[in-house]
């Protein structure tokens, strides 16, 4: 349960705060949804950076998906 929004989330624990915000306000709780989109798309958002796109890469990996080409 994600206590900003009290809805459902997978991502990752120690994703940094700004790129949690980032993502829940566009509306991102799970990592399911952000296989659907490219790493640029993600980068675009304000407070994603690339520490966060390879948390979230490592991530989908885990879960043996990755992003969209």
């Amino acid at each position: 349960m994600n206590s900003e929004t009290g809805l459902e989330s997978n991502l990752p624990d120690g994703l940094a705060k700004p790129a949690r915000r980032a993502l829940i306000a566009a509306g991102y709780l799970r990592l399911e949804q952000l296989s659907k989109l490219r790493e640029s798309d993600l980068l675009m958002l304000h407070g994603m950076g690339p520490k966060a796109l390879g948390q979230l890469r490592g991530a989908l990996a885990a879960r043996g998906e990755t992003f969209a080409e």
